[in-house]
């Protein structure tokens, strides 16, 4: 249902996906069964010509029932939602992968930096790749992201992943995620920022390996620097 608004993009996404529709499918039932009685009383207690008021404590057990039965089944209901809740929560957040790539995410106003591994595949070593609002992935490879913020709150949002994680200052945090499908995609900041936060987009590019092979080469920073005198050259 959800996948045919916003396409599911990573491994867990469908997993994000099924306990929202559980949480729809639950808490729809109790909204239109409870308008459905509330209704009903209202057309069965009208007001009639003849017949006066009465005034109702609540305290028989006949009506008791009317709260006592809903609630037991309206707790059923949340022992499911619970379930799965803690079950989306330790597949994503507890349990982390073992990574095939590691990217870092640096949030600020109100741009969003991109630290790619290069050839090499490592992070933090003198081939990496930086790139603003524009992160490169590989499609099916698992990739650890290391999330920062350097001034204020931002929220990392990737819609197609079912991805949402707060950046803060002054913490480093770890996610996972394992793109599924090819494509170009939003990343926005979903926390209010500051007066640029609106604009505070970037875009996920998605590719098989070949393409994101000849993408890693092109972007090297001996790839870029042998390519500056040609650019000069042709200005020239």
């Amino acid at each position: 249902m959800i996948e045919s608004l916003v396409p599911a993009g990573s491994s867990y996404a469908w997993e994000i996906d099924n306990l929202f529709t559980l949480i729809f499918v639950l808490v729809g039932f109790w909204f239109l069964a409870c308008e459905g009685v509330f209704f009903w009383l209202i057309w069965k207690f009208r007001a009639k010509d003849g017949q006066r008021a009465e005034y109702i404590t609540g305290d028989e057990k006949h009506l008791k029932r009317w709260i006592t039965i809903p609630h037991m089944l309206v707790l059923v209901c949340d022992v499911f939602i619970l379930g799965g809740a803690v079950k989306v929560w330790y597949d994503i957040k507890q349990y982390l992968p073992e990574p095939q790539q590691t990217v870092r995410v640096i949030g600020q106003q109100w741009t969003w930096t991109f630290v790619h591994p290069g050839p090499d595949g490592l992070l933090d070593t003198a081939d990496d790749i930086y790139k603003v609002n524009e992160l490169h992935l590989q499609k099916g490879v698992t990739y650890h992201y290391k999330l920062e913020s350097v001034d204020v709150l931002h929220d990392f949002s990737v819609p197609i992943f079912r991805l949402k994680q707060d950046a803060i200052p002054g913490r480093v945090i770890t996610g996972w995620f394992e793109p599924t499908l090819e494509g170009e995609f939003d990343i926005q900041c979903a926390e209010i920022c500051g007066i640029g936060h609106g604009l505070m987009a970037a875009r996920v590019f998605i590719e098989n390996g070949d393409k994101h092979a000849a993408w890693m080469a092109s972007e090297t920073p001996l790839a870029l620097a042998a390519n500056i005198p040609l650019q000069r050259a042709g200005e020239e």
